[in-house]
């Protein structure tokens, strides 16, 4: 289980996100008003808290959303769970698509922060079911209905 602890959108592709706090999360979209949401799998972007708690302990001075990412969650390394793991955050329910990304030469955050962690932490989900996710909000991985 795991909690969230913060909630990141932008209007813009390639920036920092903002800590919002909390967001809507509409199914076959993503966020409401981000600018990655669409009709893709790439739909919420995820990153484990421990992976910028380490990054910080590397010097930088980073917030959350600083390498792109909508929801930030402590108690679960991501990475570590496989495409199509299933993830319940109240009435949201995510699907997990993808497992870091291609970064971009020209990747805003790179230059911004000095390295991007999101090629190689973060993870992608699309929204299976909709609703609010807000900071402090409880995380859990589900088990498939086909299973």
């Amino acid at each position: 289980m795991g909690t969230v602890l913060a909630v990141c959108t932008s209007s813009r592709k390639g920036v920092l996100k903002e800590n919002v706090g909390e967001a809507f999360f509409k199914t076959g979209w993503g966020i409401e008003g981000d600018a990655h949401a669409g009709d893709w799998h790439r739909q919420v972007s995820l990153l484990s808290a421990d992976k910028i708690e380490a990054f910080r302990a590397r010097g930088a001075n980073v917030e959350y959303g600083a390498f792109g990412e909508n929801l930030v969650v402590s108690g679960f390394d991501f990475r570590m769970l496989p495409v199509g793991t299933l993830l319940r955050c109240g009435d949201v329910l995510l699907e997990m698509t993808q497992i870091g990304k291609e970064c971009h030469t020209s990747c805003a955050i790179r230059r911004q922060v000095g390295d991007c962690i999101m090629p190689r932490e973060g993870v992608f989900a699309k929204v299976l079911e909709g609703g609010t996710i807000k900071v402090g909000d409880t995380m859990e991985i589900v088990e498939r209905p086909d299973a």
